[in-house]
């Protein structure tokens, strides 16, 4: 029986123990040193061909989509009659999503729970998503995901009201990187480039990142507003084929917005770990729609939030206060 693994905001904090990081189990996400000069974006990778070990990993993540599609497993209808849901049921699910994280904080592997209370976390400045591909990814490929990654950016943006866009030149804020096994060389270097006090100790866990995890999203914060995202780094598996690509950038997009946990208990949604939907469903926009609610702030505690989420959630749902 196979799974997808998806590390979020904080799933790498749990990997890393990083004072970089944001999104943290205990304490909420962590400061990062004062924001460094944008360096410049590196030349597109010109194509070339996947060696066997990138092509064996194609094969093995295939099947894994395969298995799932199977069981009835990657919907993609975004929810409908036997999927209901209720206001008191979003709002819950929204405290655990957004207020809680994915992971423990520094175990290896990483270990969920559901840990204690954080604060909210979202950007407040405008989103510019930049999208790299390594070597290994074919134009063909880099067109399909290009194009998915521009409307996927266009329908958050619609449902948060936060505005977020495909970036021009070199001002992207949001970096998604669709790389492989044998771009691991180049990813490592736009790291260094893009968080230029990450250690040797990271970056070697980004190097070494175990095949059970299909994709993640890491967030800095500024260190005058540590609940606020300053920036967000994605990485999206190349070899995955097309259906959980596609899963991943739906995820790790919204994830690195501000929706860093899992519940067992959110249905229907991609922010469970059971695999049963595949993109982000009509629950799911409505968390974010929440989120990015201005009567909630960044750095409000479940408690500070809880009865204004209790409001939006019946507002959202069409139910009497």
């Amino acid at each position: 029986m196979h799974r997808i693994r998806r590390a979020g905001v904080s799933g790498l904090v749990a990997l890393l123990g990083s004072l970089l990081l944001s999104g943290c189990e205990e304490a909420g996400p962590v400061s990062s040193p004062a924001p460094q000069a944008r360096p410049a974006a590196l030349q597109p990778q010109v194509p070339r061909p996947r060696s066997e070990q990138s092509r064996a990993l194609a094969r093995y993540y295939r099947a894994v989509q395969n298995d799932l599609l199977t069981r009835g497993l990657l919907r993609t209808d975004g929810g409908g009659p036997d999927t209901p849901f209720t206001a008191d049921q979003l709002a819950e699910n929204f405290e655990t999503i957004a207020f809680f994280d994915e992971y423990a904080r520094g175990s290896v592997p990483a270990r969920r729970t559901r840990g204690a209370g954080g604060e909210l976390n979202r950007w407040t400045a405008p989103v510019q998503i930049g999208v790299e591909f390594g070597a290994s990814v074919q134009p063909a490929q880099r067109t399909r995901d290009a194009n998915n990654i521009t409307g996927y950016a266009a329908r958050l943006a619609r449902i948060t009201g936060h505005p977020i866009s495909i970036a021009r030149g070199n001002s992207a804020n949001f970096h998604v990187f669709v790389a492989g096994e044998d771009d691991r060389d180049y990813f490592q270097t736009r790291l260094q480039q893009l968080i230029p006090s990450i250690s040797a100790r990271e970056l070697a866990l980004f190097r070494n990142l175990p095949r059970s995890f299909y994709c993640l999203v890491v967030a800095v914060s500024g260190s005058r507003n540590p609940n606020t995202y300053t920036r967000a780094v994605a990485l999206i598996r190349a070899e995955h084929p097309d259906l959980v690509r596609l899963s991943c950038i739906h995820e790790e997009l919204a994830q690195g917005l501000g929706l860093p946990n899992d519940s067992p208990e959110a249905r229907p949604s991609i922010f469970n770990d059971d695999d049963e939907f595949a993109l982000l469903t009509n629950h799911d926009e409505l968390l974010l729609k929440m989120l990015y609610d201005p009567r909630l702030t960044p750095g409000m505690t479940a408690d500070e939030a809880r009865p204004i989420t209790r409001i939006i959630a019946r507002e959202l749902m069409g139910q009497a206060l």
